[in-house]
């Protein structure tokens, strides 16, 4: 049986539906996602396959690294995604956990870039933690087409 789960960005202008969600969010502390986000982006990861969007011209992307850019919605200014560019990687989108209608059964299971994480605040529980140099080492390490 196939899962999905439908959202959309504070005006209704971009829909999605995501197929068999992974039910692991993850959150980024770089100082792109707090000031993307006002805070940490929250998401999962998707492949492009398992993303439907509607309302695609209501996306705008911003190129903000080498390896990435981040979408959101023209009309309201909704957080959408962060698509990765580079090439071999399975999971091209990370989606804003905030866009869906439900969340249930989904859970914080790593944090991204630990090490930029301001003292003022901390997500409960515990969880995979990584730093902005683990990180970066990893992009380094995908296979390339």
């Amino acid at each position: 049986m196939t899962n999905e789960r439908q959202g959309h960005c504070l005006c209704n202008g971009v829909r999605i539906t995501v197929t068999d969600p992974s039910h692991e969010l993850g959150a980024c502390h770089c100082d792109m996602c707090r000031r993307w986000t006002g805070v940490a982006f929250v998401g999962f990861g998707v492949a492009e396959r398992k993303l439907k969007i509607e309302g695609s011209e209501n996306v705008t992307a911003f190129r903000s690294s080498d390896w990435a850019e981040r979408c959101f919605c023209k009309v309201c200014g909704s957080t959408l995604w962060y698509h990765l560019t580079i090439p071999g990687q399975e999971l091209t989108h990370y989606v804003a956990a905030g866009l869906l209608d439900d969340l249930s059964g989904m859970t914080l299971e790593h944090e991204l870039f630990i090490d930029k994480k301001p003292d003022a605040f901390a997500f409960a529980g515990d969880r995979k933690r990584t730093t902005e140099a683990d990180f970066l080492a990893s992009l380094s390490a995908s296979p390339e087409e």
